[in-house]
């Protein structure tokens, strides 16, 4: 039987207790402003895990997605959204300053082993990983129901997810020949997006914006084949966003490795905490939600061989700012969002509600078989 109140039991997936600290007594659970206000575990070199996945409970929509249940429809069960979902019900709803981490880590990492080992990874490359791992499994889940259903219901949509639905944006280049001048043009989706430093000393969020989409020219290696006048040629070339996501994520390229050259780019880049402009870059025709606001941060202190990550987040109850470090959790001033060692900016152009679990979900059993 698949039924949700029958499903099996999910390998590598320990009970709740054997991952938690105690709660301090000074917790009260009936009070929402603890809610998402939950540490995370180092297990060794994990800092870069636990500043993402601070990001990510801050992200309600997707949240509430995984606190529904949906991500199990019919009784369709993929470790990696079971593991996640564990993961965001313990941090947003979970008694305790604190909890493990290890369960995403071991389940994510019988796929991607370079997480498992306890060095220091990159929390964009991190991040772009577990957003295509939960996108590929939760495709999985709606390609299992429809064998099970004639027509689509929500939460099962093929190619879509909960991912696309609110993190992925489309780019789309004009190419211009410079022989013929003639324009072709390629989209390109992202959900990530990376964005060069045009300074070493300070610059602005928006600088580094119009760095990105302004015009660039292909030469060299890089010239066309142009199929309208049959020639290699130079072209010009310029990007502009088809489809804003409606939470969008800025890596800032602050690491520069050419071969045995490696630089840290420690810029001090001025990003708006709210009300940030995207209409400049976006078509005319679909420019729906061009102001976005800031609502959470992945810092990176130290060098490229070794450093910190932490993590910074507006907590969509009390609306105030929090620094993530690990198990640590402090209220920060608005003033102190801003620091030069930002390195991933997540925005959105919604306002973000608190998730709420939906009470007839029920939750998958966690323990192992």
């Amino acid at each position: 039987d698949t039924s949700p109140g029958n499903l099996p039991a999910i390998k590598g997936v320990v009970p709740l207790e054997s991952s938690e600290e105690p709660m301090d007594e000074s917790r009260d659970e009936m009070n929402p402003q603890y809610q998402g206000l939950t540490g995370l575990r180092n297990l060794g070199n994990t800092c870069y895990m636990n500043a993402v996945m601070q990001c990510l409970c801050s992200v309600s929509p997707l949240v509430e997605y995984f606190l529904s249940g949906k991500y199990t429809l019919l009784g369709f069960l993929m470790k990696t959204n079971c593991s996640f979902a564990y993961l965001m019900n313990d941090m947003w709803l979970g008694d305790f300053d604190c909890v493990s981490p290890e369960v995403f880590r071991l389940v994510f990492g019988e796929r991607y082993p370079a997480f498992i080992k306890k060095t220091q990874q990159d929390a964009q490359e991190f991040l772009i990983y577990v957003l295509n791992e939960l996108h590929e499994a939760l495709k999985k889940v709606s390609v299992a129901c429809s064998l099970w259903v004639k027509s689509l219901t929500q939460g099962c949509t093929g190619e879509s997810s909960i991912i696309t639905r609110l993190l992925e944006g489309h780019l789309s280049y004009d190419i211009v020949c410079l022989e013929c001048q003639t324009t072709t043009y390629k989209n390109e989706i992202f959900t990530v997006l990376s964005l060069p430093i045009p300074y070493e000393t300070e610059c602005s969020l928006e600088e580094c914006l119009e760095c990105f989409f302004q015009q660039d020219m292909l030469t060299w290696n890089n010239q066309i084949n142009c199929s309208y006048c049959g020639t290699k040629t130079d072209a010009a070339v310029k990007a502009s966003i088809a489809k804003a996501p409606k939470t969008i994520i800025f890596h800032l390229k602050r690491f520069d490795c050419q071969g045995s050259y490696k630089k840290k780019l420690k810029t001090d880049i001025y990003y708006p905490l709210n009300n940030l402009d995207l209409s400049p870059y976006i078509y005319p025709l679909f420019r729906k939600n061009p102001k976005y606001n800031l609502f959470a941060v992945v810092n990176h202190f130290g060098d490229l061989d070794g450093g910190h990550y932490t993590a910074v987040c507006k907590h969509t109850l009390t609306q105030s700012w929090y620094n993530f470090d690990d198990a640590q959790i402090t209220e920060i001033p608005d003033s102190s969002v801003q620091t030069s060692a930002a390195y991933l900016l997540f925005y959105s152009s919604q306002t973000f509600s608190a998730p709420v679990k939906n009470q007839s979900a029920q939750e998958t059993p966690r323990n192992i078989k």
